[in-house]
């Protein structure tokens, strides 16, 4: 399908509790280059899974988290853990089908806790949030109205403040990208997905500003991610589209893989793009501006097949891009790969 140069091999794996959840996305990475830690989070049913590893992929610690307790017969399920790192500190956050969760980055305290409101759902939709991603000092995270709900996050404390609600989408958040704007006014640095496909770019600050709707084609875009005015879309058909965030143009369109992307993630020092899909296989891409022509190019790194397995996340473990890992439907192991 792709020439394919092994710039990485298999390294050693981190052993689940069980197998993550088939969900996109299903996979979060805190890097704490401080302490030589890596940080995983995955999500399976009602618990997500919290693993601490060493850079030879020692597993240190584990902890499991549940959703918290309300009403109803059985525990809701749990549909992301994510890591969200802010210029003070570092939260980690847990959307479920009754509310978002937010803790101390070990998970050892839960500062916050939002329940969702069924005011607007109908008896016969399910609530659920999804999507979530730091911008600044806040904290976004999507719903199941299409409405993305932004937190305002204090320095510490948990006087976190349900600030403002963003109305740009008709369906479900599947996904939230964002990126420092570097203090630059009018940059967009953050974008939204829905189930539809509708990608939508915002200026985030006291007040989000929408300023790019791009539409969507009939499929859903589960993953998205944002690099140097460059949006990257994954979608439900196998293609990962690059659209320019400030004019919503698409520049390049990737038939990428067989079957709907689970994920995308970014390297930021050297804007390396990861894809993960549901047909087995991770690629790994270089993106590049054209400094004459301003257009974006692309160029395919690797490819890696992992046999068998329905991967559900991915992840780079580290911003140059030189590892990642990745989850799999019953798949009880999180596997990680390095730089040959």
């Amino acid at each position: 399908m792709f020439r394919t140069s092994r710039m990485f091999r298999r390294e050693r794996s981190i052993p689940l509790r069980s197998s993550a959840a088939a969900l996109s996305n299903n996979l979060s990475v805190l890097q704490l280059p401080a302490r030589d830690l890596t940080h995983f989070g995955v999500v399976h049913g009602p618990s997500a899974q919290l693993l601490s590893a060493a850079p030879e992929g020692v597993p240190l610690a584990q902890r499991q988290l549940h959703v918290k307790e309300g009403a109803g017969v059985s525990p809701p399920l749990i549909t992301q853990v994510h890591w969200c790192v802010l210029p003070f500190r570092v939260l980690l956050v847990l959307t479920s089908h009754r509310g978002i969760q937010m803790y101390e980055s070990d998970g050892s305290v839960m500062v916050y806790w939002h329940a969702l409101d069924s005011g607007d759902a109908s008896s016969v939709q399910a609530m659920f949030a999804r999507g979530i991603a730091a911008s600044v000092h806040f904290i976004c995270v999507g719903t199941w109205s299409g409405r993305v709900l932004v937190f305002d996050i204090p320095a510490k404390g948990p006087n976190i403040v349900l600030s403002e609600e963003l109305a740009g989408h008709q369906t479900p958040i599947t996904d939230i990208a964002t990126e420092r704007a570097q203090g630059q006014d009018g940059v967009a640095d953050m974008v939204t997905a829905d189930d539809s496909g509708v990608l939508c770019v915002w200026r985030s600050g006291p007040e989000f500003t929408l300023l790019t709707r791009i539409p969507g084609f009939g499929v859903p875009c589960p993953s998205v991610q944002l690099w140097q005015g460059i949006v990257a879309a994954g979608y439900g058909n196998g293609q990962v589209r690059l659209y320019d965030a400030s004019t919503g143009a698409l520049h390049i369109q990737i038939s990428a893989h067989a079957r709907t992307i689970s994920a995308l993630d970014l390297a930021p020092e050297v804007g390396k793009l990861l894809s993960a899909a549901e047909d087995t296989f991770v690629h790994i891409w270089k993106l590049n501006r054209n400094p004459e022509s301003g257009s974006i190019e692309v160029e395919h790194c690797h490819g890696e097949c992992i046999s068998d397995t329905q991967v559900c996340g991915a992840r780079f473990c580290d911003p140059s891009g030189s590892s990642f890992a990745v989850t799999g439907y019953d798949l009880t192991e999180i596997l990680r790969f390095g730089t040959v």
